[in-house]
């Protein structure tokens, strides 16, 4: 089963994944966490590009390629190997990412992404997709906190984007959410960490029919 998360900058999806992890593994369900950006070394390094705030001089529609030419390399050494031998995988954003952020946010018209998106997922699509969802305030607030707090690379350059933009991206992950109701659980991000562990934890095991 390929389970995405997805959401604003600040949103808790790294902590939350982490925590699905660790409970699915519990009961005894074998499982990969990976990421996209990145998720392999040759995407690692692309990420880089794309999340370094110096890199203001890149427009959208490289960063709409870079972000395709990562998925399809993590795709093909890290996502596509481990569903084939059965592993449940869960990533950190995937395919929904772009069309929030590259069509919503930046205004790239829908075709080109959905193209762009077939050709680097080669017929791969989440069977899960949770959306954590917050208003763009307490989420940009959250992120700049932890960028803050962090010794590593300052990876903000979409948190360095205008109010507007990061409202247009939760406006387009609630439209895609609604386009697929059957895809995605939408999970409220503004209550405390283990109501939303929780939450997420119901709507996961109850579909694989697994219990913690």
């Amino acid at each position: 089963m390929f389970i995405t998360f997805e959401g604003i900058e600040g949103c808790g999806k790294s902590t939350q994944i982490a925590l699905l992890a660790t409970a699915l593994q519990q009961a005894g369900q074998r499982v990969l966490l990976t990421r996209e950006p990145g998720g392999c070394p040759i995407a690692d390094q692309i990420r880089g590009i794309l999340l370094d705030a110096a890199n203001t001089a890149l427009v959208p529609m490289s960063e709409l390629m870079l972000y395709a030419a990562s998925r399809a390399q993590h795709l093909a050494e890290v996502v596509s190997p481990a569903l084939a031998e059965g592993v449940i995988v869960l990533c950190d954003r995937f395919s929904d990412a772009t069309r929030a952020y590259q069509s919503f946010g930046r205004a790239i018209d829908r075709q080109v992404i959905e193209a762009l998106n077939s050709l680097a997922c080669d017929g791969i699509s989440p069977d899960l997709t949770v959306l954590l969802d917050c208003p763009v305030e307490t989420g940009l607030g959250r992120a700049r906190q932890r960028i803050d707090s962090t010794s590593g690379p300052r990876e903000e350059r979409f948190e360095l984007e205008s109010l507007a933009f990061h409202q247009r991206v939760r406006d387009g992950y609630l439209q895609l959410a609604a386009e697929e109701p059957g895809r995605f659980v939408i999970v409220d991000a503004t209550v405390q960490p283990a109501q939303v562990a929780s939450a997420i934890s119901d709507a996961v095991l109850s579909r694989l029919a697994v219990s913690v």
